[in-house]
């Protein structure tokens, strides 16, 4: 009984899928939180608000995951933006989602788009004018500290979900998903 090209080829196939598999449950345990993908409301809606800036270069997604979120704010600012199209750089610790979200921005030939392997507490925010984050509440209290450390004055960050403790939101923006899912929108000149 030997072994088939058929069989070598499923057994890999199901050895690739545990490795990924494992690496996503290893680095949600670490992280504190899983790639989660946020749905199509609030994408829509964060898109909309971004869309709604003036001169905005630099987008960074503190924790991009899948790469949905910034692939729906490059599609939704290329139907209203006539001036220049931002970049929008991903962070992303976790090799799965990472390479999934890299692998479709090539499949789209996004050029606007760019996914990297980073640490969100020592990445440089000191050139974004828009961070876009959906995290957690640790998280977003050690990227408060942050903010406020390297943030120029009118950098907008907008938050899904979880609010940016010791800073006010110029608003909060009410999703109409099942969840109402809250989007907190601030500058980096108002400071609790």
């Amino acid at each position: 009984m030997g072994i088939t090209l058929y069989g070598l080829i499923i057994g890999l196939i199901i050895l690739l899928v545990f490795v990924a598999m494992v690496s996503i449950v290893y680095r949600s345990l670490r992280n504190g939180i899983s790639p989660m993908p946020s749905s199509g409301a609030v994408r829509r809606a964060v898109a909309a608000e971004i869309n709604s800036l003036n001169r905005v270069r630099t987008i960074v997604e503190a924790g991009s995951g899948w790469g949905t979120l910034a692939f729906t704010i490059t599609r939704q600012g290329r139907k209203v933006r006539r001036d220049i199209e931002p970049k929008i750089i991903g962070l992303e610790n976790s090799m799965v989602p990472l390479l999934f979200s890299q692998l479709m921005s090539v499949m789209l030939a996004e050029e606007m788009v760019t996914f990297v392997r980073r640490d969100i507490y020592r990445f440089s925010y000191r050139d974004a004018d828009v961070v876009v984050c959906y995290l957690f509440p640790r998280a977003m209290q050690s990227l408060s500290m942050i903010f406020q450390e390297q943030l120029s004055i009118g950098t907008r960050i907008i938050s899904i979900c979880f609010a940016l403790p010791g800073w006010v939101p110029e608003k909060v923006i009410v999703c109409e998903d099942m969840y109402h899912t809250r989007i907190y929108v601030y500058s980096a000149s108002i400071v609790g």
